[in-house]
This record gives structure tokens, sequence and C-alpha cells, in this order.
């Protein structure tokens, strides 16, 4: 295994289901969440979500691509300086709502109602993150970390072109070998100024990366072709910031084996 790999792109998601920020640079704090990744999640029907007591709730009780696949039609932006979320749709601007404001949050679940409303087995809500607290797929799902080599022995697989946001990571990376990402589980990732990350498990694929994220459409067989050539439906890997630092594409990474 490479005893070092390098951050390609870093990428976040404030709304769950909908489109990833490119950023410049990311300071991660220690115990702390990918910053401005999944603050927002919009609740296809009442889930049973208590912000005063926040837990984590399965993906199904969201809109969310594995399900929605629409929503990659979707191209978002979130200010954090302003709480303004701006929808787009096609060359449209849908919505552009102050989400911390009740007719903000009103304005985009109007818009969820207009724009899919075959999808909706309720009203849907816009639901915000308290402190804490994250809306990821998985209750340890921190910081994850995508291997493009493992994207691109994906495309051989497959036939086609695979774009890594499939895979709706924070963290693109290069360096290692296909799926030797996966072998990265109990591991450490120091960059330079002693950020630390923790690998804490593999992540196993689901239906949404077989959307095309530009398009929204349907055309892939991504966990499936994972399960019938490796065994596994896995491609990526999450970690957990043991040590807070500034994290940058073209930062490297060392590997340090876990005890």
């Amino acid at each position: 295994m490479a005893a070092s790999l390098r951050v390609v792109d870093l990428h976040r998601y404030p709304v769950k289901g909908l489109s990833p920020e490119r950023l410049e640079a990311a300071v991660l704090a220690a115990g702390s969440y990918f910053p401005g990744d999944r603050l927002f999640a919009v609740e296809n029907g009442p889930s049973g979500f208590d912000p005063a007591a926040p837990a984590h709730q399965p993906k199904i009780k969201f809109l969310m691509l594995m399900r929605n696949e629409a929503l990659a039609r979707l191209a978002t932006r979130y200010d954090d300086a302003t709480g303004t979320l701006i929808i787009r749709e096609g060359e449209r601007e849908a919505v552009r709502a102050d989400l911390s404001t009740r007719e903000g949050r009103l304005a985009v679940e109007a818009f969820f109602r207009r724009f899919m409303p075959a999808a909706l087995r309720g009203p849907p809500k816009l639901l915000a993150a308290p402190d804490g607290f994250r809306f990821t797929d998985s209750r340890s799902g921190f910081v994850s970390l995508i291997n493009l080599a493992s994207v691109a022995a994906l495309e051989d697989m497959v036939g086609a072109p695979v774009n890594p946001l499939r895979f709706r990571g924070n963290l693109h990376v290069e360096g290692l070998a296909p799926f030797a990402e996966l072998d990265l589980v109990g591991s450490d990732l120091v960059a330079e100024n002693g950020l630390r990350l923790t690998v804490t498990k593999r992540t196993e694929r689901c239906a949404a990366t077989n959307v095309d994220p530009c398009t929204g459409e349907r055309d892939l067989a991504i966990p499936r072709t994972l399960m019938q050539r490796l065994g596994h439906a896995d491609c990526g890997v999450y970690a957990r910031v043991v040590t807070g630092g500034t994290l940058r594409p073209g930062d490297a990474l060392r590997i340090e084996a876990g005890a």
C-alpha cells in the first residue's frame, strides 16, 4: 500500500440529497463533521425527527437520490453568511430562500411540492441539524473519502464513464491502488499541518450511485456490479477527525497503520 495519498478535491453537501459544492479549503475540527456538510434535509412526510433530541434516521425518511433521482437535475448553493439557499432548475432560479426564517423554509417546501409531487409520502419539511448533529447516511459518517483509482476501476467494470460525484464524498483522493482504501480501516491519515483522521469503516454503496449526478438518469448498476465482481458493495471509507486542521486540494496525507 502507498505510504501517503493526495487530496484532489473537497466537496460538501449542505442539503442532504442535493448538489455538491466544491471547496478550496476546509477547516476540520476534532470530533466534528466535515464543515457545512448535511446541515439540512427535506423530510418526505413525518419522520419522527426531534431537533430537541436528535437521533440518526434512515435516509429513506428524507428526499434522497436512492429513490428520488430527479433531485440530480437541481443545482443548489448555500451561503453560510446569510443562511440563503439557492435552487436552480435548468437555467431558471426556482428558489432563493433564507433558511433561518419560517418564510424561507416554507418557500423551499413549496418548491418540492411542485417539483416532485408523485414522490412525496406526505408534506415535505425542511429540517435543520442542531449543533453537533448532521443528516449523514451513517451514524459515524463524519468525513467520507473516495479513492479515484477505485472509481477508474469501476469504469472498466461497467464499461462507461463514472463521475466520482456519484459517491457524494467529501474528499476525493489519489495515490492508492483501486479499492486499497478499504484496507485503511483502523489507520490514521496525517497532514503536514498535524491534522489527523482515523479511518473508521468502509462505505457500502446504495442505488444512489446508479444516478448520473448531472442528468438525473438512472443509467448504471454500481452496487450490483461491485457485488458481482468483488463480492461486496463497498467503495470509499469514513473517517473521524482526531486532530483538527485545514485541508486543501493538493495536500498529502501520510498513512500511519493502526496498532
